[in-house]
């Protein structure tokens, strides 16, 4: 499925791209970093100074999603005199990825690279994913995670989140393994990398961002890019820092957003041409992403103290009860813990 925007109309080719690397003081500026950003004031200067840093960037594409604070402004301060930094403003929010379509289309440099809005680079991160692209459509490394406290004081330092310990190349079966959730595992899932994309393998096989997505959009671009046929290099981690906060949409997705997910996979898994591993992978991806669903549907009717849609959600299906239970069992402790007022560290 193909996700081409036409909000905006590419003005340059990465031809011109390459003949102007000289502007930026580096001849090896081939990359355009893309930054969607809503109401991330806070971050967001520490997110586009992370990526200037980094002399094979060409330009940080920032698309301001509606914001109702001063990111846009904030961001401008990155970049007075306005060579580096681009800033798309959109007076209504589009959704995460939505905007970066949009930042696709105003880049022109051959390689992509995403960063989170509360993310940022650690210094000379590029570099080695770029020595290792020949070859290659995605490569990404090993996520380093740091709390949002812990980001702004500098201390401790990020702890790599150990999904990737040596050089190898990712199939879409071992992708879609990697995104099922494993109890707490939080963001080890392969799906949460944002790896260097080609701009031309992009192009050729009409891949975006779906923008009916707000969770795992970055899941399924991966996806199908490699059941495009994609090669896809994952490498030990550079100096992505993930930043761990409680707000941000990963953390407070509801159960649309799951069902949507599983939609997309589910359009994978109509695809014609997969393997019979592939598809038995994607099989329980879908399966997971189901059962996460109905886990919020019953958590919803706890909330609601709706007896009869909790025990319909219970008891949904005998295979997916199993799942339901270990959940109760996993949260009852938590819950119990939280009632009592002491930390919980579990």
């Amino acid at each position: 499925m193909a996700f081409l925007p036409s909000m905006i109309d590419r003005h340059q080719s990465t031809d011109h791209c390459i003949a102007d690397h000289g502007k930026n003081g580096s001849a090896n500026a081939c990359v355009d970093v893309l930054i969607a950003a809503r109401d991330r004031a806070d971050t967001i200067e520490r997110a586009i100074s992370s990526a200037l840093g980094q002399s094979e960037v060409r330009v940080v594409i920032v698309v301001d999603d509606g914001s109702t604070d001063d990111t846009a402004a904030r961001a401008s301060r990155c970049d007075p005199e306005g060579k580096r930094v681009i800033i798309e403003r959109l007076e209504s929010s589009v959704g995460p990825s939505a905007a970066r379509n949009i930042a696709i289309e105003i880049s022109v440099a051959p390689w992509l690279a995403v960063l989170d809005a509360d993310d940022f680079f650690l210094p000379g991160r590029i570099g080695p994913l770029l020595s290792r692209s020949d070859d290659c459509d995605l490569v990404a490394d090993g996520l380093l995670q740091v709390s949002e406290h812990s980001a702004v004081s500098a201390s401790p330092p990020p702890l790599a989140l150990d999904l990737i310990t040596q050089t190898r190349r990712l199939t879409l079966e071992e992708f879609a393994l990697g995104n099922v959730t494993r109890r707490g595992l939080h963001r080890k899932e392969l799906g949460y990398l944002k790896p260097l994309l080609s701009r031309q393998f992009l192009d050729r096989h009409g891949l975006r961002y779906d923008p009916s997505l707000r969770l795992g959009e970055d899941c399924m671009l991966y996806a199908r890019a490699l059941a495009a046929g994609a090669r896809f290099l994952l490498i030990p981690a550079a100096g992505y820092v993930a930043v761990e906060r409680t707000d941000s949409l990963s953390a407070r997705h509801d159960r649309r957003d799951l069902e949507k997910f599983g939609d997309g996979v589910a359009d994978l898994l109509a695809m014609g041409h997969l393997a019979s591993r592939e598809r038995e992978a994607l099989a329980k991806l879908h399966w997971d992403l189901q059962c996460r669903a109905q886990w919020l549907i019953l958590v919803e009717a706890v909330k609601s103290h709706n007896l009869s849609e909790f025990a319909s959600a219970f008891f949904c299906s005998p295979a997916m009860t199993p799942y339901i239970m270990r959940r109760l069992l996993d949260e009852a402790p938590r819950q119990i813990w939280k009632r009592s007022g002491l930390r919980y560290n579990w």
